[in-house]
């Protein structure tokens, strides 16, 4: 086996934030098909915790770059 183990671990560092963010999305879309009013609260909300999100996997990136 030739290469670097920090490019395997990005990759799975990567799995994370990908499933955290699928399901942020798909609870939003459901809080929103139940209450539609509340639509505009729930996207900001989801916005915030997708940046929380992707931050994980920006942080990930960078442990596999500098490592």
């Amino acid at each position: 086996m030739t290469g670097n183990i920090a490019t395997v671990g990005y990759g799975l560092a990567t799995l994370g934030p990908g499933i955290g963010i699928g399901i942020l999305v798909a609870k939003t879309q459901e809080s929103v098909a139940r209450q539609p009013e509340v639509a505009g609260q729930l996207r900001v909300n989801m916005f915030i915790g997708m940046a929380l999100i992707e931050a994980l996997g920006l942080i990930g990136l960078v442990a596999g770059l500098i490592l």
